[in-house]
C-alpha cells in the first residue's frame, strides 16, 4: 500500500476533478437513500389507508376513497423515479470526473515513464529486457489505472453511502442497525488477512508477465534466425513454459479470490437474516412498522454490492501496489550520463584522448587501457584493429554513451563531460556498427537527425551514400515503408541510409563504426571517393577492421588488446612492418583470391 503513496502528486495536480468527483458521488448516494425513506411511506401509508378502507366498505365514500389511494401510490412513483433519475444523472457526473481523471493520470504516467526511459543510459538497456520494459509502461500502468480510477472512486462511494445509510438506518431503530451491521467487523478482519496474500500474488503475477513479455518479443525479433535453425518447437516450448507458470501463478490468485467473495456474500447474507428476525418480532411489538422493514431490505441492499466489491477493490489496489512498486523501481534509477548544462556550444571538431581507460561495469572487461591521441580540425583519422580490440568503444565514449573510466576526452580543447550533452550529440555525426532503421518511409529515416523533413536533401545524401539507385527501386521508392528494424532492406542497404542519415546533419565531426562491412567491393569504392569529397573539412574517425587505401588519413592508429600496437601514417606502418603491415598483406591476399 505505501508504494501508492507516489500518485499522490497525481491527485493534487487533478484535485479539482477529484472534488467534484468526490461532491458527486455525495450527491448521488444523497437521492439513493431518500428513496427508501418514500417506500417506508408509501407502504405504511397504503397499509395504513387499505385498513381504513375497509371499515368504510359499502358507505358511498369507498369509491372515492380508492381513487384518492391510486393517486397517491402514483405520485409516491414519480418521487422514487425522480430520485432515480437524478441519481443516474449524478453517477455519470461521478464518472465523467473520477473515471477521466484515472485516464489523464495514466497517459501522465506512460509519459514520465517514456520520457525517463529515454533519459537512463546504455547500461540500464544491459542490464533489462525489452519486454521487461514494454511490460511495465503497459500492463503496470494499466493496473495503477485500476486503482486511480475504479478503486478510488468505489472506495469512496463506499465509505460515504456505508455512513449515510447507517446514520439512516439508525434514526429507525439503533438495535436493529446493530444486528443489520454486525457481519462487518468479521468482514474487516478477512480483508486484511487476504490483502497481503494478494499483494505477494500480484507481485509475483506480474513478474511472470514481464518474463513472458520478454519471450515472445524476443521471438518475435529474432523470427528469421529461429525458422534459419528449425527451432520453431523450440522457441514454443519456451513460450508455453512460461505461459504455464504465469497461469499456476494466476490460480493461486484466483484460489484466494475465490474463497474471499462467497465469504462477503455470506456475511451480507446473515445481515439479511439478522433484520428478518430480529425486525419481524419488533413489528409484531409494535417497535417499528413494516415499510421500516421493507425499508432496511433496501438499505442492505444498497450495502451489498459495494461492501461485496470490496473485495475486488482490495484486490485491484494491491495489484495496483504491486505494479506502482515495479514503475517505482525503474524511475528511482538514475543516469550516470549527466547533462552539465543546457548552455549553447559550437564544436570546431579539435579531438584529443588523454589517457583515456575504459571498464564494462557489467562484466569487468577493460576495453581500453591508456589511450591517447589528438586530431586537428579538419583531420581524418582510422581506427584498426582485430575484433573485441576496443574500436567500437571510441564511437561510444565519443559522443558519451558511456563516460569514461579514467583519463578525459576533449573537443577544442574542452571536456565533454562539461559540453551541452544535447549539443555534443547533435554536433557529431556516427554511423554505429549495428544499424537501426525505424519502421518508417526511406526519407523519414534519412531525416531521421533534421528537425525538418527535406526529400531533396535526403536525395541528395543517399546519392552520397551510393543508395539512390537502389532506392529508386523499390515498389515507392523513397516513400518505401522499410519495416521494423528495416527488414525489408539489405544489409548494405541498412548501412548506406545510416551513412546518409549521419551526413544529412552536417556536423563538425563524423565517427564510423566498421559502416561498410556489408557492401560488395565496388560499392565501397564508390562510397570512398565521396567520402574524400563529403569529409573534406570535417573531423573523421573512421573505425574499421579493413584498411582503407583510397581515404587520405592524417593518421592511423593500431589497436590491440585495448592498447594503442601502433601509430603513424599508412606508408610509415607499412615500413614498421608490425600488426598493420600483417592486417595489410592478410587483406591483400584475401582480395587476390
Amino acid at each position: 500500500m505505501k508504494n501508492l503513496i507516489s500518485l499522490n502528486k497525481y491527485f493534487w495536480k487533478y484535485r479539482l476533478r477529484l472534488g467534484l468527483g468526490v461532491i458527486f458521488i455525495f450527491l448521488s448516494n444523497l437521492f439513493a437513500v431518500m428513496s427508501p425513506e418514500v417506500v417506508r411511506y408509501a407502504i405504511d401509508y397504503t397499509i395504513s389507508q387499505v385498513k381504513f378502507a375497509s371499515l368504510l366498505n359499502g358507505f358511498a365514500l369507498s369509491g372515492s376513497f380508492g381513487s384518492t389511494l391510486t393517486k397517491s401510490i402514483v405520485a409516491f412513483s414519480v418521487i422514487i423515479f425522480a430520485f432515480a433519475l437524478l441519481r443516474g444523472l449524478f453517477l455519470f457526473f461521478m464518472r465523467q470526473t473520477l473515471i477521466v481523471m484515472s485516464r489523464h493520470i495514466e497517459f501522465d504516467q506512460k509519459n514520465e515513464l517514456y520520457n525517463h526511459y529515454q533519459q537512463l543510459d546504455q547500461s540500464f538497456y544491459k542490464e533489462n529486457n525489452t519486454g521487461d520494459l514494454m511490460s511495465r509502461i503497459t500492463e503496470d500502468v494499466s493496473r495503477v489505472r485500476n486503482y486511480t480510477g475504479p478503486a478510488i472512486m468505489y472506495i469512496i462511494n463506499t465509505v460515504i453511502l456505508f455512513f449515510m445509510v447507517a446514520y439512516t438506518m439508525y434514526r429507525v431503530n439503533g438495535e436493529l442497525t446493530l444486528y443489520a451491521l454486525a457481519p462487518l467487523p468479521v468482514l474487516a478482519v478477512c480483508i486484511f488477512f487476504v490483502n497481503s496474500i494478494i499483494e505477494r500474488r500480484s507481485e509475483a503475477i506480474q513478474s511472470q508477465l514481464s518474463a513472458l513479455t520478454t519471450a515472445a518479443q524476443e521471438t518475435y525479433s529474432g523470427i528469421r534466425v529461429i525458422k534459419a535453425y528449425v527451432q520453431e518447437q523450440m522457441a514454443e516450448k519456451y513460450f508455453n513454459d512460461e505461459s504455464i507458470e504465469y497461469k499456476k501463478r494466476q490460480l493461486k490468485l484466483a484460489r484466494v479470490e475465490s474463497f474471499f467473495f462467497p465469504t462477503i456474500f455470506m456475511l451480507v447474507g446473515f445481515s439479511t437474516l439478522s433484520v428478518v428476525f430480529v425486525g419481524g418480532s419488533k413489528v409484531m411489538n409494535g417497535q417499528i412498522t413494516p415499510g421500516n422493514i421493507a425499508e432496511f431490505f433496501m438499505y442492505i441492499n444498497m450495502l451489498t454490492w459495494p461492501i461485496a466489491s470490496m473485495g475486488w477493490v482490495m484486490a485491484l489496489i494491491q495489484r495496483a501496489s504491486a505494479s506502482q512498486k515495479r514503475l517505482d523501481e525503474f524511475l528511482s534509477i538514475q543516469t550516470k550520463i549527466i547533462n552539465p548544462n543546457t548552455n549553447k556550444h559550437l564544436i570546431k571538431g579539435g579531438v584529443e584522448f588523454h589517457n583515456v581507460s575504459f571498464t564494462y561495469t557489467n562484466t569487468g572487461i577493460t576495453a581500453l587501457n591508456n589511450i591517447s591521441f589528438n586530431l586537428k580540425v579538419g583531420e581524418k583519422m582510422a581506427v584498426i584493429g582485430r575484433t573485441g580490440a576496443g574500436k567500437t568503444t571510441i564511437a561510444n565514449l565519443f559522443t558519451r554513451v558511456f563516460d569514461v573510466s579514467e583519463g578525459s576526452i576533449l573537443l577544442d580543447g574542452i571536456d565533454i563531460r562539461s559540453i551541452n550533452l544535447h549539443e555534443l550529440r547533435e554536433q557529431v555525426g556516427v554511423v554505429p556498427q549495428d544499424v537501426l532503421l525505424f519502421s518508417d518511409t526511406v526519407t523519414n529515416n534519412i531525416s531521421f537527425g533534421n528537425d525538418v523533413v527535406d526529400e531533396k536533401l535526403a536525395v541528395e545524401f543517399a546519392t552520397r551514400a551510393s543508395v539512390d539507385e537502389e532506392i529508386l527501386r523499390l515498389q515507392h521508392g523513397y516513400d518505401t515503408m522499410v519495416g521494423e528494424r528495416g527488414v525489408m532492406l539489405s544489409g548494405g542497404q541498412k548501412q548506406r541510409i545510416s551513412i546518409a542519415r549521419a551526413l544529412i546533419k552536417n556536423p563538425s565531426v563524423l565517427v564510423l563504426d566498421d559502416c561498410l562491412s556489408a557492401v560488395d567491393a565496388r560499392t565501397e569504392h564508390k562510397i570512398l571517393e565521396q567520402f574524400n569529397e563529403v569529409l573534406k573539412e570535417k573531423t573523421a574517425i573512421v573505425i574499421t577492421h579493413r584498411i582503407f587505401t583510397l581515404i587520405q588519413f592524417n593518421k592511423i592508429i593500431v589497436l590491440d588488446k585495448g592498447k594503442i600496437a601502433e601509430e603513424g601514417t599508412h606508408d610509415q606502418l607499412l615500413s614498421r612492418k608490425g600488426l598493420y603491415y600483417q592486417l595489410f598483406e592478410l587483406q591483400q591476399s584475401e582480395e587476390k583470391n
